[in-house]
C-alpha cells in the first residue's frame, strides 16, 4: 500500500549532511506534518502518494542553511549617504563610533521591524532557514525584540533573537537590555505560535562589566538557552581588557566562570593560542564572519587552527552580505590568502560550517542542519539555470562553494511549508515591502545626517 505524505521532493541530487555525509545522486525526500519522514534513492512516487510532488530541473536538495550570527538592522546602511557625511574611519573602533553606534542610536521600532523584514526576506530568498540575530538599539530597548519576531514570522523564517546588552553609555543601560532579553525568552520559549525564540546576548566584553557577564550566563543557565557576545573582533577588545583587568578577554571570561558549551563567541579574530585552548577546554562555539571581517579590516581569525583543535565553527554574516553562498565562498578563500597556502580549507568543511556545524553552534542539531528522518523539514532546493561542468555526487560540494549563488535557489521549506517557491516569496509581497521600506529608510538617513558626527572614543567607565 502506498503511504501518503504532504510533499515529495523527487528526482533530485540530495546532499544529506548526515554523519556519513551521504550524497544521493538521484533520490527523494518525503515530508509529512513538517517533518522529514523518509530520504532515499530512486523514484519516491513508487513508495509515496503525495499531495505535492516537486521535480525541478537540475534539482539539488540541501539542508536549509543556518546563519549563526547576523545583525539584521545592518542592511539599513547599504548605499547610505551617511558614509559621505563623516570622516572615513581608519580602524575598527572608529567604525563603531562613527558608523554603527550612530545607526544604533537612531533606530526606532519601525526601523527595527523593517530591517528585520528586509533581512529575513534576503536570507530566505538565498536559502537560509534559521538565523541568530543581535539587535543594538539603545533608544528602543523595551519590547524591541517583538518587532524582529513579527517580521520573521511574516516571512516564515526560524531564528533566535537577543538584545545586544551594552553599558557604553551608562551602567543602567546594560541592565535594561538584560531585562529585555529575559522578557523575550519568557515570552517565546514554549510558545508554539512563533518561529523566533529569545536568547541572551551581549555586545562585547569591552562595553560591559563583569556583573553583566555573570548575570547573562546565570540567566542563560536558568532558562536553558545559548548566549553570545562579540569576542576580540578588533584590538580594542584586547587592549581594554589588558588595561582594565590585566588579562586578555578570554582569560577574563574564564576567571569569572563565563565560558561554557552554550557560549557562542562571535569573530574571535585576535585570539592567541592560549585563549583558543581555553575556548576548547570549555567547548565554546565560534561564529565566523569572513566578509564582515574583510570590510571592517580587522584581520583574519585563526579558523583553520580552531578546526584542527576540534572547536566547532559555524558561518555567519554579521549583518553585511546575507547571501550564504557569498559567505561560504569568502570563508573558503580568505584563509588560503591569509596563510599563503591553497591547501587550507576544503569545500566539504565550508558546507558543514553553513549547515550541520552551524546547527551545533546554536544547539539545534537534533532538529535541523541535515536531511535525516525525524528532523524538521527545513530544506533548500537549488536549481541552477546554467552549470558549466557536470553536476553530480562527485562535484556537488565544489559547486555549492564555487559556483552557485543565491539566485540559484528555487525553493525554501521551513517546517514543511514553502516560504520561497519557484524563486518567489510565498508569504509576503516584496513590492509592497520595498515601497514601505524605502520611505522608512530615507527618514532614518535624514535623522542620521542631521545629527552631529561623533569622533570622541568613549570607553566603559569604571
Amino acid at each position: 500500500m502506498t503511504e501518503r505524505v504532504d510533499t515529495l521532493i523527487n528526482n533530485s541530487l540530495i546532499v544529506t549532511m548526515n554523519k556519513s555525509r551521504d550524497v544521493i545522486p538521484r533520490g527523494y525526500v518525503a515530508i509529512r506534518d513538517g517533518k522529514i519522514v523518509d530520504v532515499g534513492s530512486g523514484d519516491g512516487t513508487l513508495k509515496y502518494l503525495a499531495d505535492e510532488v516537486v521535480r525541478v530541473k537540475r534539482g539539488v536538495v540541501v539542508p536549509g542553511f543556518i546563519c549563526v550570527h547576523t545583525h539584521l538592522y545592518g542592511i539599513l546602511l547599504t548605499g547610505s549617504p551617511w558614509f559621505s557625511h563623516i570622516e572615513p574611519p581608519s580602524d575598527f573602533q572608529q567604525n563603531l563610533q562613527r558608523i554603527w553606534w550612530a545607526l544604533d542610536e537612531n533606530l526606532t521600532y519601525e526601523d527595527i521591524y523593517i530591517s528585520a523584514l528586509l533581512g529575513t526576506i534576503m536570507l530566505a530568498r538565498t536559502g537560509t532557514t534559521f538565523f541568530k540575530d543581535l539587535l543594538d538599539a539603545p533608544n528602543a530597548i523595551h519590547k524591541s525584540l517583538d518587532f524582529i519576531e513579527k517580521a520573521a514570522n511574516e516571512v516564515g523564517l526560524k531564528g533566535f533573537a537577543g538584545f545586544s546588552v551594552t553599558q557604553r553609555r551608562s551602567i543602567q543601560e546594560g541592565y535594561d537590555g538584560l531585562r529585555e532579553n529575559e522578557r523575550f525568552v519568557k515570552a517565546t520559549w514554549g510558545n508554539p505560535h512563533t518561529k523566533v525564540k529569545g536568547i541572551f546576548t551581549v555586545h562585547a566584553s569591552f562595553t560591559v562589566t563583569d556583573d553583566i557577564l555573570v548575570k547573562t550566563k546565570e540567566l542563560a543557565d536558568k532558562y536553558g538557552t545559548i548566549y553570545a557576545l562579540h569576542v576580540e573582533e578588533g584590538l580594542i577588545d584586547v587592549y581594554h581588557s589588558i588595561e582594565r583587568y590585566g588579562k586578555r578577554p578570554v582569560e577574563r571570561m574564564e576567571s569569572i566562570g563565563f565560558l561554557s558549551p552554550k557560549l557562542v563567541a562571535v569573530h574571535v579574530v585576535q585570539a592567541i593560542d592560549d585563549e583558543l585552548r581555553l575556548l576548547k577546554k570549555h567547548d565554546v562555539k565560534v561564529a565566523h564572519n569572513p566578509m564582515s571581517n574583510m570590510i571592517n579590516g580587522v584581520g583574519v581569525p585563526p579558523v583553520p587552527k580552531m578546526l584542527s583543535m576540534g572547536l566547532t565553527v559555524g558561518l555567519g554574516n554579521d549583518g553585511y552580505i546575507m547571501d550564504v553562498f557569498d559567505n561560504m565562498r569568502s570563508a573558503y578563500l580568505i584563509h588560503k590568502v591569509a596563510l599563503k597556502d591553497p591547501r587550507v580549507t576544503d569545500p566539504v568543511k565550508i558546507v558543514e560550517m553553513a549547515t550541520i556545524d552551524a546547527a551545533k553552534v546554536l544547539g539545534i542539531d537534533s532538529r535541523v542542519g541535515s536531511i535525516e528522518i525525524g528532523k524538521d523539514a527545513d530544506i533548500t532546493v537549488i536549481s541552477p539555470e546554467f552549470v558549466h561542468t557536470p553536476l553530480d555526487e562527485r562535484t556537488i560540494y565544489g559547486h555549492l562553494v564555487n559556483t552557485f549563488t543565491g539566485s540559484d535557489v528555487w525553493g525554501v521549506l521551513v517546517d514543511g511549508d514553502w516560504i520561497v517557491k519557484d524563486r518567489k516569496l510565498v508569504k509576503v509581497d516584496i513590492e509592497k515591502v520595498m515601497d514601505y521600506a524605502h520611505k522608512v529608510v530615507n527618514k532614518l538617513w535624514d535623522r542620521m545626517i542631521s545629527m552631529e558626527p561623533k569622533y570622541k572614543v568613549e570607553y566603559l567607565k569604571p
